[in-house]
C-alpha cells in the first residue's frame, strides 16, 4: 500500500497488524479518487472505520485541508498515526479511538462539517443506512459533500437516501463503491 498522488506520492503506508482490518487496495483507491476527485481545492474530509487511514491520507495528498478520522480498533489508532507521520501529514489530521455513532454525534455537538466522508464498516457490520441517517440529522455534511461507502459487493445501495443522491456504484471483485452527495440548498443538482 502507497500514497497514489499528490504531496505525499509514493509513500508507503503501513498495515494494520493481523486479520481484523480489511485495507482498501491500491486499485480500488485508484478508481474512487478518479470518481470523487481526482484532485481537491480543500475541504473537510472525515474517515470512519478509517483502518489505516489510506483513503483519508489519500485526499489529503491530494489537496483536502484537514482530516477527522476514527476507528475504534486500538492497532488500527497506531497505524493511522504512523502512516500520517511517514506522510508528513500530521499536524492535518485529528485522530480519534471511537465507535462511528458515537463520533459522528460528539462531531455534531463541535458543529463539524464535511465535504468528503469515507464510510468502510466491516463487511459483517449492517450500518450504513444508520450512519448515512446520522450523518444527515447531525448537520455534518456540506452542500455538494460526497460520500463513498466501501461494502461487499453483494450488498445493494442504490438509489436516493434522504437528502442523499445516488451517484455512482462500482464493484471491484468481492468489494463495491457506491458514491452519494448531498444536494445543493436551493439550487437544482
Amino acid at each position: 500500500m502507497r500514497v497514489i498522488s499528490g504531496s505525499a506520492k509514493g509513500r508507503p503506508l503501513k498495515a494494520v497488524p493481523g486479520m481484523g482490518t480489511r485495507p482498501t487496495t491500491d486499485k480500488v483507491k485508484e478508481a474512487v479518487f478518479s470518481m470523487i476527485g481526482p484532485y481537491f481545492e480543500g475541504g473537510q474530509v472525515l474517515d470512519l472505520f478509517a483502518g489505516t487511514g489510506g483513503l483519508s491520507i489519500e485526499a489529503l495528498s491530494r489537496g483536502m485541508d484537514r482530516a477527522v478520522l476514527t476507528d475504534v480498533d486500538k492497532k488500527a489508532i497506531d497505524t493511522i498515526r504512523h502512516n500520517l507521520q511517514a506522510t508528513g501529514l500530521t499536524e492535518r489530521a485529528e485522530v480519534y479511538r471511537n465507535d462511528a455513532v458515537r463520533a459522528l454525534k460528539a462531531l455534531s455537538k463541535r458543529e463539524a462539517r464535511f465535504d468528503l466522508v469515507f464510510l468502510d464498516p466491516p463487511y459483517k457490520l449492517k450500518v450504513i443506512g444508520e450512519l448515512l441517517e446520522e450523518l444527515q440529522q447531525g448537520g455534518l455534511l456540506a452542500d455538494g459533500a460526497r460520500i463513498v461507502v466501501e461494502h461487499d459487493a453483494e450488498d445493494r445501495h442504490e438509489g436516493d437516501f434522504g437528502g442523499l443522491e445516488w451517484l455512482r456504484r462500482a464493484e471491484y471483485g468481492d468489494t463495491a463503491i457506491t458514491i452519494y452527495r448531498t444536494r445543493f440548498e436551493g439550487k437544482e443538482t
